[in-house]
Formats: structure tokens, C-alpha cells, sequence
């Protein structure tokens, strides 16, 4: 007999050999039938898997993250099983599960797969879940694993046994397919009931544009029809707030080839936004005892070295330039350059905290392939600070960081949030992280204890961690739902010592600071793309980059509507006359589709009055007022920061 500890703390035995699948129906056929993985003992187990020694168990169903990961995962099995019949003799990559959904890499020869291909592939799939085949895991020896793929002539699975161990190894099958995979699936096939394949995209074979493109197909799966028809009807909305199309609409940001991927072009709009979010960013940091500087793009090797960022992260910092026999680098991140700062002058325990911020510019070489609109570029400007502190006093300044992100929140209209605790591996030490077991333990109690005690929602996620110490990396969701992950929030407790930083104890001692490394608005792209997507492109009205139009009805009162813009432009209110000749119809229809929150209306009468007729984005007609009214009312409502739009 074996003990099982369930997550509510209760314990009961069962056979040795029992499964979790056994286990759940052991307490009601109902959950049985929920049931799509395990997490056994930390790890997540088929549910269909012998237990074989005392465990902790958690059975998974669609609710829980890692149940919908392995139910997708399963799906994209489902797919490769769908294409094969479909295309004999393709050839598999990876497939994946997604944030929503899944994706399979293949390649498919001189063939194609068309919109067309996906709905017959989805009945396919359909076909095959109806079947109920069971997912059944084999470990195989790596000879055999070989021999298989080799009869098959499948090089991309080959390539992926390379890096396999003997004794690591299994196959996952359902009906008639077979695949390489360290799982876990969900039992059956017939789980699947609802089956959406939304995009065909190329991917280059391991992501480098140097190697073939495969053939990307991406999907979603559901347990009912109901949650695909919903989540179809959030992703028609999506589409509609995709940050890419509404930048473009909006005259935001652009792209050029002869630029370069991932180097974003910030138009007159976009660049509006930038400023007003600089600004906000300021003026909260200058409140908050911060020190503004500026550092140059490009330093030498030596101080990435010492950094230890250029062991850690070349592969994302772009290739050195050579000068005068050095090796010179691009920015990837400003902290080395701060600290630098910091050992400019002799520091004592009265100039702590000492809190450097700098909207930086750092460039990092993203893969061709993960490249994605603002979200993923090439060059970032970040809301970037360096907090140099006491051990005592690292809990408030934390705290204090943490409250500047609920401030932020809060003025944004972000009603979800979860703070990720991301803590190191122990078997990583001295690869992926600074082979310092004490200190690590050290601070992630210290950042534990924090979010603890001011009752900060969050989760600890293993192995995420930074080389140099443990972090927080903010989670938002929009407001259609949508996860972003915002910023970050990062101790370090190894480059004060790579830096030989040092400051004088009130004992007339020395010792090296704590650094905390903190980005509570992350970098302009990532979140002008968010901002994008949540508010539709409606920006509320201090972000705006038009805040009010001046729609004269006719020619005859252009001289009033000059007379109106120049009075919002002298008060600091962004305004632009529409001057075409077109009917008021349209040109309150454009204004609309421009998503400016004011435009004024000047007929006679409001010329003879005055006034100006306003119309706000969204809500109508709100009457007519004095012009000075109006105007004291916009500058109220930008000097708020109001989030109404």
C-alpha cells in the first residue's frame, strides 16, 4: 500500500500501481470524468500513470492552468494524427500548447495547407476524438527511438533525440499515431469535444531564419462547444483591438524593411503618447526621491563581463563592434551602466536609499520568429530604475515599488493582476544562476515576506528567476481578458559585489548594497501595445494625441474655428481643425473612427454665442457650452489624468 497526501491535507492508502484516474473514481465518477492530468509530487503526471511510491496529489481538470495546458497539448497530438492522415508522409517539429490553445510545426514537402485544408482537418480531428483512443505512454530505449524515426526518415525528430538521454525517453500514441514526447496527456480523445484550427504561419526549423521554413499550424480545443462559440466571440473582439492594425490606423508607430525587424519607427501620435507617459513616470519618481540620468547605448565588452550579462545573454545582445582593438556591445540593459554611477563617488549609509532612474534605451536580438509587433522588438525604451540599499531597508523600498505598480493600476483601469514570484532551481547554480545557495535563499525569503505582509496577491513559479537574484514579474489582463506581462521587480544581490559597490556603515564600517531593479511601466512598446489593446485605441484624454477636433459646418466659419483652436492650443490642449469640405456628417463619422475624445461642432450659432457645440467619443451630443468652460474643463480632466474615455 502507498499513501496519498490530497491537497486539503488529508491522506488515505491505496495499491501500489493505482492511478490518479483510479483515484478520482474512487471518490465520484462525476470528477472522473473532469479529470485531464495529475500533479504528482510537483510534477505533472498523465493521470493514467502508475503511482508507485507515497505522493502528494492534485488532480487537474480544466480549470486548473496545468489542465488546460495538457488537454491542448493532447490537442496538437490530435492534429499531427489529422494531418498524417490527411498528408502521408509529413514531417513533425514540436507542437506545443500555448497561452490559448496549441500550435504543431511540420513539413510538409512542395505541399501546402490552405484555409480550405483547415476545415477538413478539423473534421478530421473531430472524427478521430469520437474514437476515444486512449493516450498511451511507452518508454523506449534511445537505440530504438533512433531506429524508428530513421525508418521513418524523420530528421527533425532525430535531432531532437540528439539531445536525449537513455533511460529519459517516450512515445505518447493515440490511434494511429505515434510520437516522441515527454507528455503528459489527457486519457482519451474524446475529451475534445470542440475544434477551432485558426492560422497557418511559417516558422523557421529551431527558430533561426538560416534553416528551412515549416509549416505552422495553430488551434484551440474545448471540453464544450458553448466555450468555443465563446471564445471565438472574444477573439472577433480581439482581432478588433489588435495593437498592430489599430498602431497602423491610428498613425502610432510603423515598421520599415529598411530599418530593420523589430526596430520600431514612433509616429508624431505615438510619440505624443511617449512624452505623456515620460511625464507621468517623472513626476511620480521625482515624489518618490528619485534621481534622473543618462548613459550611452554602447559599452565595452569588460562591463558586461563584469555585469555577467555577456555569459548569461549574448545570444540576445547583438554582435560586438570593434574599436581600437575592443570589443564594444549595444545597451541590452542599463544596469551596469548605474552602477557605474553609484561607484562614481564614495557613498555612506546617509546617501541610502539611492535611487537611479533612467527611461533607457537598450537593444536585444529577439529571433526572427518571436518577433511581434511592440511586444517583442528589437529596440525597447524602458522605464528602468536602481534602487542601492540596506538590508534594512530593502522591505519598505520593495513595498514602496510595489505600491507604485498599484498606484499605476489603479490609473489605468487594471482591475487584474497577479505579482509571479520567479525563484531559482538548486541544480542550476553556477549555469543559470550565481552560485550563491545562502544569499538566494536569503532574498527570496526577504521578497516573500514582503508581498506576505502587505497581503500582495502573487505565485511562485520555479526556475524563473534572474541569474543575479529573484524577481516579480507583473501579470495584467486587459479588459477583455487578454494577459500581458507588464514589468518587473528584481533583487540582486550579486553585482554590488561584481562592481566592488561599497558604502559606510554609521560604524564607520563598509559594506555592499542590495540592489533592487524595477520597470513598474516595463518598456514603451510592450505597454503603448497593451494601452492599445485595452483601451480599443480610445485613449482617455491625457494620453490622447488628439484631444479635441474642430469641426467647422462650413467654410464660412473657418475663421471662428481657427479662433477655437488657437484658445485650446494656447491652454495647452492638444487640438486640430478638420478643414475639408466635406458634409458635418463625415466628418464627425472620421473623428469618431479616430477615436479623439472631443470634437467641437462651430456653426452660426455657436459663433454668435461663443460657444461650442461638444460631442464626446462614444457618448453624442453633450450640448453646447462657453468656450472657456469647455476648455477648463478638458485641461481639468488631462491634469487628473481621468481614466473616463
Amino acid at each position: 500500500m502507498i499513501k496519498i497526501t490530497f491537497p486539503d491535507g488529508a491522506v488515505r492508502s491505496y495499491e501500489n500501481g493505482v492511478t490518479a484516474l483510479d483515484i478520482a473514481k474512487s471518490i465520484s465518477e462525476g470528477l472522473a470524468r473532469k479529470v485531464l492530468a495529475a500533479n504528482v509530487n510537483g510534477q505533472v503526471w498523465d493521470a493514467t500513470r502508475p503511482i508507485q511510491e507515497d505522493a502528494t496529489l492534485k488532480l487537474l481538470t480544466w480549470d486548473d492552468a496545468d489542465g488546460k495546458s495538457t488537454f491542448w497539448h493532447s490537442s496538437a497530438h490530435l492534429l499531427a494524427e489529422a494531418v498524417e492522415a490527411t498528408f502521408p508522409g509529413v514531417k513533425f517539429w514540436v507542437g506545443p500548447p500555448v497561452e490559448n490553445g496549441f500550435y504543431y510545426d511540420m513539413d510538409l514537402g512542395d505541399r501546402h495547407i490552405t484555409e480550405e485544408d483547415l476545415a477538413r482537418l478539423e473534421v478530421k480531428m473531430a472524427e478521430l476524438a469520437k474514437q476515444n483512443n486512449a493516450y498511451t505512454r511507452q518508454e523506449i530505449s534511445k537505440a530504438d527511438a533512433v531506429k524508428y524515426f530513421s525508418d521513418k526518415g524523420d530528421e527533425y525528430k532525430l535531432d531532437l533525440l540528439e539531445g536525449l538521454q537513455d533511460g529519459s525517453i517516450t512515445f505518447y500514441s493515440q490511434g494511429a499515431f505515434t510520437d516522441l514526447c515527454r507528455g503528459p496527456h489527457i486519457p482519451a480523445t474524446g475529451a475534445i469535444k470542440a475544434i477551432k484550427l485558426t492560422n497557418i504561419a511559417g516558422a523557421y526549423w529551431k527558430g533561426s531564419e538560416k534553416n528551412k521554413m515549416l509549416t505552422r499550424v495553430y488551434g484551440v480545443t474545448f471540453p464544450q462547444q458553448k466555450e468555443l462559440d465563446e471564445y471565438l466571440a472574444l477573439l472577433e473582439e480581439q482581432k478588433k483591438r489588435d495593437h498592430r492594425k489599430l498602431g497602423k490606423d491610428l498613425g502610432i508607430f510603423t515598421f520599415d524593411d529598411d530599418i530593420g525587424p523589430g526596430l520600431v519607427l514612433w509616429m508624431p501620435n505615438g510619440t505624443i503618447i511617449i512624452e505623456e507617459l515620460e511625464k507621468l513616470a517623472k513626476e511620480t519618481e521625482s515624489r518618490a526621491g528619485y534621481k534622473r540620468v543618462v548613459t550611452p547605448h554602447i559599452a565595452k565588452e569588460n562591463l558586461y563581463l563584469t555585469s555577467g550579462h555577456l555569459p548569461y545573454y549574448k545570444d540576445s545582445m547583438y554582435p560586438p563592434m570593434e574599436m581600437d582593438g575592443t570589443n564594444y556591445y549595444l545597451k541590452a540593459m542599463n544596469c551596469p551602466h548605474h552602477h557605474k554611477i553609484y561607484a562614481a563617488e564614495p557613498r555612506s549609509y546617509k546617501d541610502l536609499p539611492l535611487r537611479l532612474a533612467e527611461y533607457g534605451t537598450c537593444y536585444r536580438y529577439e529571433q526572427s520568429g518571436e518577433l511581434f509587433g511592440l511586444m517583442r522588438v528589437r529596440c525597447l525604451h524602458m522605464n528602468d530604475a536602481h534602487i542601492y540599499c540596506s538590508k534594512e531597508q530593502f522591505a519598505s523600498e520593495f513595498e514602496a515599488v510595489n505600491q507604485m505598480y498599484l498606484k499605476y493600476f489603479k490609473l489605468f483601469g487594471i482591475d487584474k493582476y497577479v505579482m509571479r514570484l520567479s525563484l531559482h532551481e538548486p541544480s542550476k547554480l553556477g549555469q543559470k544562476y550565481v552560485d550563491a545557495p545562502e544569499l538566494w535563499l536569503e532574498t527570496e525569503a526577504m521578497v516573500r515576506k514582503v508581498l506576505q505582509d502587505t497581503g500582495t496577491p502573487f505565485i511562485e513559479v520555479p526556475d524563473e528567476a534572474a541569474f543575479y537574484g529573484p524577481k516579480i514579474d507583473v501579470q495584467i489582463w486587459s479588459t477583455i481578458g487578454r494577459e500581458f506581462t507588464l514589468a518587473t521587480n528584481q533583487v540582486d544581490f550579486s553585482q554590488g559585489r561584481s562592481f566592488k559597490l561599497e558604502y559606510t556603515t554609521r560604524d564607520n564600517k563598509t559594506d555592499t548594497p542590495l540592489i533592487i531593479h524595477r520597470a513598474p511601466l516595463g518598456t514603451h512598446e510592450r505597454f503603448i501595445g497593451f494601452l492599445l489593446e485595452h483601451y480599443a485605441g480610445k485613449f482617455p484624454v491625457w494620453l490622447a494625441p488628439t484631444q479635441v477636433k474642430v469641426l467647422p459646418i462650413s467654410d464660412k466659419f473657418m475663421d471662428y474655428a481657427r479662433k477655437v483652436e488657437a484658445a485650446l492650443r494656447d491652454a495647452g490642449v492638444r487640438a486640430e481643425i478638420d478643414d475639408r469640405s466635406e458634409k458635418i456628417g463625415k466628418k464627425i463619422r472620421d473623428t469618431e473612427l479616430a477615436k479623439v475624445p472631443y470634437m467641437v461642432v462651430l456653426g452660426e450659432k455657436e459663433e454668435a454665442a461663443g460657444q461650442v457645440s461638444i460631442r464626446r467619443q462614444g457618448k453624442g451630443d453633450l450640448g453646447s457650452q462657453p468656450l472657456d468652460s469647455f476648455i477648463r474643463s478638458v485641461e481639468e480632466e488631462a491634469r487628473l489624468r481621468l481614466s473616463e474615455n
